[in-house]
């Protein structure tokens, strides 16, 4: 009958309406297509955005030490208070410490590359000891100058040390935070797969590397 008919096709628009589908309840994050701006049948979002982030990440840090490295070539050069840090050759330790730690993270990567993920985490676990050695051989190095009497406000030389090496250590830290996330995370149950994750820390522990070394070549310049 013409009314039994229209009052069938309202049921099935109010029951499409309220999210029914038949009877069914579509699978959280969407369908094939990746619902949610996803993409891939497993609903991972695009790796493109990682990248990204931590692209701008670096660029900020980036511009940051150079503003510091700006102002200290300024003040060294027109500031007569300027008395040079005696550097403690503890420094060159930490460097080689931090330099390891980078091969020893594309190292772990290439296991990883290479489905031994036992060997991963040991290699990737190295990497995050060596950083926190670093970290330590930063405060011991503090302890001595602080030992000499060389103070954070005592002249501009020493502000700038002080300054330098505590906002990269701080940077750092930020760092070995990252690795123990890789370290630890469950990536069964991730949005990010464990390659890209090591691979986008891999950026800021390297970057980071290299910040170190342009840091230590500008206090050398200031003696």
């Amino acid at each position: 009958m013409p009314g039994t008919t229209a009052e069938q096709d309202l049921d099935l628009i109010v029951e499409n309406a309220g999210g029914g589908g038949g009877g069914k309840t579509p699978p959280a994050g969407g369908d094939e297509g990746g619902g949610n701006g996803r993409r891939g049948g497993k609903g991972q979002p695009s790796p493109t955005r990682y990248f990204a982030g931590m692209g701008l990440a670096i660029v900020s840090i980036f511009v940051f030490f150079m503003a510091l490295a700006a102002a200290f070539l300024t003040l060294k050069r027109g500031s007569t208070l300027w008395v040079p840090v005696h550097i403690p050759a503890l420094l060159w330790f930490n460097t080689g410490v931090l330099l390891t730690s980078s091969v020893t993270l594309e190292l772990a990567r290439e296991r990883l590359g290479s489905s031994d993920l036992g060997g991963f985490q040991k290699l990737w676990l190295t990497t995050t000891g060596l950083g926190v050695l670093f970290l330590i051989g930063q405060l011991v190095a503090w302890r001595i100058l602080v030992g000499q009497g060389i103070y954070l406000a005592a002249n501009p030389a020493n502000s700038f040390f002080y300054i330098f090496t505590g906002t990269h250590a701080v940077h750092l830290v930020g760092g070995v935070g990252a690795l123990i996330y890789v370290a630890k995370r469950n990536f069964d149950v991730a949005k990010v797969s464990r390659a890209v994750s090591a691979e986008v820390t891999s950026y800021y522990w390297h970057f980071m590397d290299a910040l170190w070394l342009f840091l230590l070549a500008l206090l050398y310049l200031g003696k």
